[in-house]
């Protein structure tokens, strides 16, 4: 027996010309053909099982000692340090950069955007190779910032977060551009009207709208900075206590004391973690 509810469905089906959208049908989430699940597991295990593999073979007695040795904790205060500073560096120079993407008009902008994302898909070693030659003692530029400053950045704590903001900044431009596309600008060309210049318009009014974009896109820029690793070991080197952050610690110690190693990869392994759970409310905000 049809009722009237399944008659307005089937009548409104008919319209439409298939089923209406956002209605799923019994059934079509019950399981997954074997050919898919199979594969899906076997992904998911070889995602997963090397983290088991760290957490497993952890030295956790060991564990605090391990984290409160001069070494590690040098390492440790270096990476949050620098880290911290990139991100800064990513702010003042990556929020402004993402206004000029998303909000002007100019030739060339989507070949910009496409520079402006390169150092996502560049080899950080690469990325390290390029910072020497342009801000080397021998480079384009950093030969005339020794001669007429005596500013000197490879191999210094400085040149580590040169190339930790190098690598992170792409990540928060790409999250603010996104979020000041998304972001009605009616509220800026209202505060326009009325007599604000455009420099008091964006601080009033579209720094507050776009605000949680800017703090997802320093969280995955200061994420990004915590695990850089190869930009830092060519353009900064491997000095303790000055350039060697927790990743190239960690490259160290594999070869020397594995406990320290593993127990540096935790801590890594912990703040990526918290990283993802402190975005989990924007991406599935985003997802659905």
């Amino acid at each position: 027996m049809t009722t009237g509810l399944d008659t307005s469905d089937a009548a409104a089906d008919t319209l439409t010309g298939g089923p209406r959208r956002g209605r799923v049908r019994k059934g079509t989430r019950r399981g997954a053909p074997l050919p898919l699940l199979l594969p899906a597991l076997v992904g998911l295990a070889f995602l997963l099982l090397p983290l088991v593999a760290l957490l497993v073979r952890a030295p956790w007695r060991s564990l605090p000692d391990q984290l409160t040795s001069p070494e590690v904790w040098q390492a440790l205060q270096l990476s949050l340090v620098t880290a911290t500073a990139a991100t800064a560096v990513s702010l003042v120079l990556g929020v402004p950069l993402a206004w000029l993407l998303a909000r002007t008009d100019f030739p060339g902008r989507g070949f910009v955007r496409a520079l402006v994302t390169l150092p996502l898909v560049l080899p950080p070693v690469v990325g390290g190779v390029a910072l020497l030659l342009a801000l080397g003692r021998n480079g384009i530029v950093g030969q005339w910032l020794d001669s007429a400053f005596g500013i000197t950045l490879p191999f210094t704590t400085a040149g580590v977060i040169v190339a930790e903001a190098f690598v992170a900044m792409p990540f928060l431009v790409i999250s603010v551009e996104g979020t000041l596309r998304a972001a009605d600008p009616r509220y800026e060309e209202a505060a326009l009207t009325l007599g604000a210049s455009r420099f008091t318009a964006f601080r009033r009014v579209t720094l507050p709208l776009i605000a949680p974009g800017i703090a997802a896109g320093s969280v995955l820029a200061w994420a990004r900075a915590l695990g850089e690793f190869g930009a830092t070991i060519t353009f900064a080197g491997n000095f303790p206590g000055r350039t060697q952050t927790m990743p190239l610690a960690v490259y160290l110690a594999l070869q020397n004391d594995p406990a320290a190693a593993i127990a540096l990869s935790l801590v890594l392994l912990a703040v990526s973690i918290a990283v993802l759970a402190g975005l989990r409310d924007r991406w599935m905000t985003a997802a659905s």
